[in-house]
Parts: structure tokens; sequence; C-alpha cells
């Protein structure tokens, strides 16, 4: 599967999957969604986000399993 939302660039953030290049981890949104922070709360949050960036975000992490 392809993660077009799903950076990892190893001179930002030591590498850590990011969100559309933003300093923004893939882990921090994931955490937040296990959290029952609700994907409303998560974009008032980060408003750069866009619901898509989360549920990639979510499938991403799936994946790696």
């Amino acid at each position: 599967m392809k993660f077009n939302r799903i950076t990892i660039n190893p001179a930002q953030m030591d590498g850590v999957p990011c969100l559309r290049g933003m300093r923004i981890p893939v882990a921090t949104i994931v955490n937040m969604v296990a959290q029952n922070i609700t994907r409303e709360e998560i974009l008032k949050f980060y408003p750069d986000l866009e619901k898509e960036d989360i549920q990639e975000a979510l499938e991403f992490v799936a994946s790696q399993n």
C-alpha cells in the first residue's frame, strides 16, 4: 500500500514518520486517537491537518504489524 500523506525524512525529526512533511509525527496522531480524542478535536489542535491525514496515519500504523 502506498501512503501519499506519510513522509519519512532522515533530516527531519530523525526520520520519524510524519504527515505531509510537517513536523507532526504519525505516532502523535495515533496516540491521540487511542486516547479517545475525536478527529474534530485533533483537527482543532492541528489546524494544518486534514481528516484524510488522520485516516492515513491509522492505516500506516496498521500496515506496520
